[in-house]
């Protein structure tokens, strides 16, 4: 059981943000506001989602992209932050997993994740 007062303010947390539906294997595009000094711009993040964890306020999710001379680079964002600009879905994975860490292992074809298809 939670106090309220946590409650309510998990709810005007919660309250102004619109992420999409998205889980393990989706590939995404995250818009991340980035602060350099006294300026801001947004960045773009794009890769697979490989874990959703955590409830509530405290939900964040890892992305993992293949940066350059093939290094992998993970980001863990949580999914309510002040940060994070918008969350966009580009393609729906198809897999069997909650949790992709095996793709830290794989290189190149290997790691493809197939596409989920709608009927």
């Amino acid at each position: 059981m939670k106090n309220r007062y946590i409650e309510s303010f998990e709810k005007a947390q919660v309250e102004g943000k619109n992420i999409p539906e998205f889980r393990a294997g989706d590939t995404l595009r995250v818009a991340v506001r980035i602060k350099e000094g006294n300026k801001e711009r947004v960045q773009n993040f794009e890769g697979v989602c490989i874990s959703l964890r955590g409830e509530g306020t405290g939900k964040s999710f890892t992305v993992r992209k293949i940066g350059a001379n093939n290094v992998g680079v993970e980001r863990i964002f949580p999914i309510y932050s002040n940060s994070i600009e918008s969350i966009e879905v580009l393609r729906r994975g198809r897999v069997r997993r909650a949790k992709l860490f095996y793709l830290r292992d794989r290189k190149g074809k290997a790691a493809r994740i197939k596409e989920l298809r709608r009927k």
